[in-house]
């Protein structure tokens, strides 16, 4: 039983969605929320992206089975599909109920970033749209958390635009590892018809335009964290485009990647009331 609930687990791609739950705690903190509203917050967040881990598990199933997918616990038979189809379903409804409490419009910011990602799951992710999921939920990713605050407030457009960028770069990010094995059975989106090379400088060039945005942005002070936090991301996009221009792409490609990304959360946070409106 303990075996089969580890293998439910490490079905939800436990990485991203830890990575996006931290995330929108950060917001939240940035945004001055008081200890209980922020684990309702962090709660919410954590169950809409289990949800959309396990709907990925549970539709890929047979293709992860077909190239042998050994990172895949449903595909490797360890939990059956049915059970990680179900706890999918429960995710999205528990996650839905528990961001009520959190004010109308942060539950409806919510249902639309569980349903882009969703929908990526269930066909888009093999098409050249393929990135249109991933901008929606990280655009309107912000907006959870300030329209959960108890004075509610819509972000600034530059953050949905940031968080968009993100979101692309996010794909490229999740996509690059499994280029060859998606290919074999017919996934065909944005990152696998531009290949490795371009796909790499596509995500850079989104952090960077993501990073200038985060640090000058309307109505954001002048503060010098936030001008060391363009220095470290543009130093990286650099890097990784130097990177991708001399040689193909190896894993530091992604390391750089998440650095960037880590770099445009973080000055997110610090900017606190200042990407609302």
């Amino acid at each position: 039983m303990a075996k089969k609930a580890i293998s439910l687990l490490l079905a939800s791609h436990p990485g991203p969605t830890v990575v996006v739950t931290v995330i929108t705690t950060l917001l939240g903190v940035g945004l001055g929320y008081p200890p209980a509203r922020l684990a309702l917050l962090a709660l919410a967040i954590l169950l809409g992206q289990l949800s959309i881990g396990w709907s990925n598990d549970w539709l890929d199933a047979a293709r992860d089975r077909a190239v042998e997918r050994t990172d895949k616990p449903a595909a490797r038979g360890d939990v059956p599909v049915s059970v990680v189809r179900l706890a999918a379903f429960v995710a999205l409804a528990l996650a839905i109920f528990v961001t009520i409490p959190l004010g109308w419009g942060a539950a409806g910011a919510h249902l639309v970033l569980i349903a882009g990602g969703w929908a990526y799951n269930l066909g888009l992710k093999a098409t050249v749209y393929s990135f249109v999921p991933f901008a929606i939920s990280f655009g309107i990713l912000p907006a959870i958390a300030t329209l959960g605050q108890e004075q509610p407030a819509l972000p600034q457009w530059w953050v949905y635009a940031a968080g968009a960028l993100l979101g692309v770069a996010a794909h490229v990010t999740n996509v690059l590892p499994d280029l060859d094995d998606d290919a074999r059975t017919g996934i065909r989106g944005l990152p696998h018809r531009l290949g490795a090379r371009l796909s790499g400088l596509l995500a850079f060039a989104a952090l960077a335009i993501a990073t200038l945005l985060i640090t000058f942005g309307p109505g954001l002070p002048v503060r010098p964290l936030l001008i060391a936090g363009l220095v470290i991301g543009l130093g990286a996009a650099v890097a990784g485009v130097v990177l991708l221009l001399r040689r193909s792409p190896t894993r530091l490609l992604m390391q750089l990647i998440m650095t960037c990304a880590i770099v445009d959360v973080a000055m997110l946070a610090l900017a606190g009331q200042s990407v609302t409106v």
